[in-house]
C-alpha cells in the first residue's frame, strides 16, 4: 500500500510506522537482532540464533614464544530471519576488524558476545559472508567441572580442545553442537614445529624460517569437536583395508609408549565399521600430546586426541564417537548420553568380541557393584543419564555407564539382531546431523514396533532411583 500524501495519517498506520511496520500486513520492514544464545538448558549464552553457519575459513598465525595468536575468520552462514544484526561467539582476543560481504560493520563486546552490525539488513535466506580479524593470548577456560580446555600451552607449543565451550577461545563463531559446518584451517608456525588440525593436510610449505599447514574438514563438524595441536611430533601414514587415510601424530616423548596401541587404529576402525556401518568421515587417527597438556582424551574429529599413550579401550572409546557424537551430533548438551553411552558400550562390545568379559556380565556387574573399572558405582545412580542436574555433571558416571545400560536394556528387550540394527540404522538415519533423546526413542521403539519400551525409558534412562532389578 503505498504512503499516503496527506501529513496526518491515520492513526492505526502511524503506530504500524512508528513500530517498523507495513500499514497492510505487520510485516516487519527492517530485520531484528538474532538471539544471543540457542537456550541451551546447560549453556544458555553459547551459540547463536538467526542464523545458520556452512564453513570456517581459519587462517592463524602462532609462536608459542610470545603466546599470541593472530588470526583471520572467514565465516559463510545463511541468514535463518531477517537480520539487522547478528552474535558470535569469542572469548578474551582483540577484534581489530570485521566486514560483512565485504563492507565495512560495526561492532560491540560483552563478556563472550561479539555483536555485530552490517551496514545493510541481511535478508532472510541470504548466505552472507563475515571476516573477523582477531588477535591476542588465547584463554584456557575452566569447566563448570574443573577440567581445563580453550587454548592450553604446552611444553612446546599449544591444544586447544572444545568441549563444550573452549572453541570460543580461539576462533569466532556459533559455538553450539547444532550448528555444524565444513572448515579450512591454514596454520602458521615457526619452521621445525608442526601444525595438525581436523580433516586431510592439503598442503605443507616453508618459507623465510615459517611452515604453514592447509586443513580441510569437508563433512560438517560441530566446533566442539575442531582442534588444533602445534608442536614437535612424530608423523605415521597408513590406510584401513578398505583404504581409508591413517594420519597419526605423536609428542616424540610418547612414541615408544603409544607405537603398539596406536597400530591398531586400523583394525579397530574395521571391527567399528562392521558393528556401527560405514565410517562417517575421509580420514582418522589420533592425536597424542603428553599426559601433562590435558587431563582427559577427547573425540575430536577425524583423529582424537589423547593425553599420553592411550590404552586399547580408550581408543575404541574415542574412536566410536566418531559415529556417535561427531557424526551424529547432539541437539543440546542434554543430550550427551547420546554420546558417551554409545561410546562406552562399544567398549563392551569390543571386550566381548575380543576374549574379555561379556556386555551382559559387565552390565551386571554394574548393578551389582562389583564392576572392576576405576568408578565409584554409587555414582552411576546419582541421576538420569538423559537429565543431568548441571553443566558441571554432563560429563559424570550416569552419562557414560548408566548410558551405557540403557542400551544393554534394548538389546536384552529386542533381541541382537535388532539391536545391532539400531545401532547402525542409527548412525546412518541421523548421519552429519543432530539428534535428542527424543529422537532416539522414536527411532527404537519404530525399529521394534512389537516391543514395550516403557519400563526402559521410565527406570534406565529417566529414572532418579536405581531401578529394582537388572
Amino acid at each position: 500500500m503505498p504512503r499516503p500524501r496527506s501529513a496526518t495519517l491515520p492513526p492505526a498506520i502511524s503506530l504500524a510506522l512508528a513500530l517498523g511496520l507495513t500499514a497492510c500486513g505487520g510485516t516487519p520492514v527492517h530485520g531484528t537482532p538474532g538471539a544471543a544464545g540457542v537456550r541451551d538448558p546447560y549453556f544458555p549464552k553459547s551459540g547463536n540464533g538467526g542464523y545458520d553457519v556452512t564453513h570456517y575459513g581459519l587462517t592463524l598465525s602462532y609462536d608459542p614464544k610470545d603466546k599470541r595468536l593472530k588470526g583471520t575468520a572467514d565465516i559463510t552462514a545463511k541468514a535463518g530471519q531477517d537480520l539487522s544484526a547478528f552474535h558470535l561467539d569469542l572469548r578474551g582476543m582483540d577484534v581489530t576488524g570485521i566486514t560483512v560481504e565485504g563492507h565495512r560493520a560495526t561492532w560491540s563486546r560483552a563478556g563472550q558476545e561479539l555483536t555485530v552490525r552490517p551496514r545493510k539488513d541481511l535478508d532472510k535466506g541470504r548466505t552472507f559472508r563475515t571476516t573477523v580479524h582477531y588477535s591476542g593470548t588465547p584463554e584456557t577456560i575452566t569447566d563448570p567441572d574443573g577440567s581445563k580446555e580453550g587454548w592450553l600451552r604446552t611444553a612446546d607449543g599449544a591444544l586447544a580442545l572444545g568441549e563444550p565451550t573452549g572453541s570460543t577461545a580461539w576462533f569466532p563463531g556459533n559455538h553450539h553442537p547444532s550448528d555444524k559446518a565444513s572448515y579450512d584451517v591454514r596454520v602458521t608456525v615457526p619452521e621445525g614445529l608442526q601444525a595438525v588440525s581436523n580433516g586431510e593436510l592439503r598442503s605443507e610449505t616453508t618459507t623465510k624460517g615459517r611452515t604453514t599447514y592447509v586443513w580441510h574438514t569437508a563433512e560438517p563438524m560441530a566446533s566442539y569437536v575442531a582442534t588444533l595441536a602445534i608442536g614437535h611430533y612424530d608423523i605415521t601414514r597408513s590406510t584401513t583395508k578398505k583404504g581409508l587415510p591413517v594420519y597419526v601424530a605423536v609428542d616424540p616423548t610418547q612414541a615408544k609408549a603409544s607405537k603398539k596401541v596406536l597400530a591398531g587404529i586400523p583394525g579397530i576402525i574395521d571391527w567399528e565399521e562392521r558393528t556401527f556401518g560405514p565410517y562417517p568421515f575421509s580420514s582418522t587417527g589420533a592425536i597424542v600430546d603428553r599426559p601433562e597438556d590435558a587431563g582427559y582424551a577427547l573425540e575430536t574429529q577425524n583423529r582424537p586426541v589423547f593425553p599420553g599413550a592411550p590404552d586399547t579401550g580408550t581408543l575404541v572409546h574415542e574412536l566410536a564417537h566418531e559415529w556417535y557424537g561427531d557424526s551424529v551430533t547432539p541437539k543440546s548438551w542434554r543430550d550427551m548420553w547420546l554420546n558417551e553411552g554409545f561410546a562406552t558400550y562399544a567398549e563392551w562390545l569390543w571386550q566381548e568380541d575380543h576374549g574379555g568379559d561379556s556386555a551382559d556380565k559387565i552390565f551386571h556387574a554394574l548393578y551389582e557393584g562389583d564392576y572392576y573399572e576405576p568408578v565409584d558405582n554409587s555414582e552411576v545412580w546419582a541421576f538420569p543419564p538423559a537429565t543431568p542436574p548441571d553443566a558441571a555433571h554432563i560429563s559424570d558416571p550416569p552419562v557414560y555407564y548408566r548410558g551405557a545400560m540403557v542400551l544393554h536394556k534394548i538389546r536384552q528387550l529386542v533381541g541382537d539382531k535388532t539391536f545391532f540394527a539400531i545401532l547402525r540404522g542409527w548412525a546412518a538415519t541421523h548421519r552429519h546431523r543432530n539428534a535428542d533423546t527424543a529422537d532416539f526413542t522414536a527411532y527404537a521403539e519404530n525399529a521394534a514396533p512389537d516391543k514395550d519400551f516403557t519400563g526402559i525409558w521410565t527406570d534406565w534412562l529417566h529414572g532418579k532411583a536405581k531401578p529394582d532389578h537388572p
